[in-house]
Order: C-alpha cells, then sequence, then structure tokens
C-alpha cells in the first residue's frame, strides 16, 4: 500500500512542478492535499513540507525562466521581501489553528484561486499597462500573500502573477517568472518558521523535490508552446474540485 502511495505521490510530484514551470504557481495547491491525503501525513508536516518542495523546485523553474529573460528582480526584491516577512507570520501564527482549520482555508483558498484563473487565464490582459510599479499596494499584496503562505502552505503564486501584471507593471511571461522567485523567497521563510516544531520527512521530501523539480525546468520550457488561458481555466476546474474534496472530508469541522 505505502509503494502505491509513493508511487502515486511522486507521478503528482512532476505535475506539481509542471504547474509551477508553465503557471508561475499552483504547485502548492497541489502539494499539501497529497502530502495529507496519498501519502498520510499530518497536516502541519504536510504544509512544511509542502514549502520546502515548492521553495526549492521554484527556485530552479526560476533559473530557467531567467535564462529566457523572464525574471524582473526589482519587482521580485519589493515584493518577496515583504512577502517573506508575512509568511513567517503566518506560519507562527499557525500553531493557533487546528489542522482542518487550515484545510478548510486552503479549501477555501483554492476556490478563490479558481475564480481568479478563470476569470482572467492568469491574469493576463491588463499587462503593464502603464509599465509603473503601485509601491505600495504591491507591498500590500506581498503581506498578505506571505501571511497565507505560512498559514496554509500556498506559495501564492495564483495572486502573485496578476498582483504584479496589475500591480507591478509586469508583463505576463515575465510575471510567470518572477512569480517563482518570490514562491521560493516566501516558502523559505514560511518553512524556517516550521522548523523545529513538526516533523519533517526528510527522505520523502528529498524525493519528492528531485522530481518535481525536473517537471519545473520542463514547464519552464514548454510555456512558450502552451496556451497559457486555456491552462489556466483547465486547472481552476481542478482546484474546485480539489477543494470540494477537501471541504468533503474536513465535514466534521462544521457540525
Amino acid at each position: 500500500m505505502w509503494r502505491e502511495a509513493v508511487t502515486a505521490g511522486l507521478l503528482m510530484a512532476v505535475v506539481i512542478g509542471l504547474s509551477l514551470g508553465i503557471l508561475g504557481g499552483g504547485g502548492s495547491i497541489l502539494t499539501v492535499p497529497v502530502f495529507v491525503y496519498v501519502m498520510g501525513f499530518g497536516v502541519k508536516g504536510a504544509i512544511a513540507m509542502s514549502l520546502a518542495l515548492v521553495g526549492v523546485t521554484s527556485l530552479f523553474g526560476a533559473v530557467g525562466h531567467w535564462r529566457s529573460g523572464n525574471v524582473n528582480l526589482r519587482a521580485a526584491a519589493v515584493f518577496g521581501a515583504v512577502a517573506m516577512g508575512g509568511t513567517y507570520l503566518g506560519a507562527r501564527v499557525a500553531v493557533f489553528f487546528s489542522g482542518p482549520a487550515q484545510l478548510i482555508l486552503f479549501a477555501l483558498v483554492m476556490f478563490a484561486a479558481s475564480y481568479v484563473m478563470f476569470r482572467n487565464g492568469r491574469g493576463s490582459g491588463a499587462a503593464g499597462e502603464n509599465g509603473r510599479m503601485n509601491l505600495a499596494l504591491v507591498m500590500l499584496a506581498g503581506v498578505a500573500v506571505g501571511v497565507l503562505t505560512g498559514l496554509v502552505g500556498v506559495g501564492g503564486g495564483f495572486m502573485i502573477v496578476p498582483a504584479l501584471v496589475l500591480l507591478g507593471g509586469v508583463d505576463m511571461k515575465e510575471a510567470v517568472g518572477t512569480s517563482l522567485l518570490v514562491i521560493a523567497l516566501n516558502s523559505a521563510a514560511g518553512f524556517v518558521g516550521y522548523l523545529g516544531r513538526v516533523e519533517i520527512h526528510w527522505g520523502v521530501l528529498t524525493a519528492f523535490t528531485l522530481v518535481a523539480i525536473t517537471g519545473s525546468l520542463a514547464g519552464s520550457y514548454l510555456v512558450r508552446f502552451i496556451p497559457e488561458k486555456a491552462l489556466g481555466r483547465g486547472f481552476s476546474v481542478f482546484l474546485v474540485v480539489m477543494g470540494a474534496f477537501i471541504l468533503f472530508e474536513n465535514r466534521g469541522a462544521f457540525f
């Protein structure tokens, strides 16, 4: 049974990497459910391991995008700096939430992400019309994404990309690559906040991360050939299904 779970989990790790490489986010939306429902780990440990896996995988994906000239270092520095502080805070506050409460919040985040992705197709359309960064709004969005990252283990790419496009004056392809760098910074801060407080299964985490990195590098290459809008909308449907499943599994928290 464990072997089947590991096999299924590793296959999903490929999907996680592809999602990060192609969409600039979405990996952690998948990672926590995989660790909890496929691998059987506790919620808090799953969130911590998700942060590590997504952070390292995103960093490798960001390198691929940087080589293609699709990383805006200035935007990443501004957004990432404030988001890291928010992420560390969120990880510390997470101890006051029960496992089911974190998963319910996670499901609600999935529904919100699905709406944004389906409506905007990854935020495309209004990319950088004035080419200027609204610094105050970018920083505010960075803090919000950071806190959410620490609380429920999501890298926040589905929010980072639209924020960079609409508030940071970054074009779509740059937003995807820049998002990966910000996710790496966010996830590192969140993981440090969990270290020493939850059990980390290092062997599983290492294997999953290596597989996800392969998927991320492939996604960074394939992104130039795949319509992002169609992918975003298809992924949004998947988010609704996963969110509904998580709410169903934790329905006892409502009664």
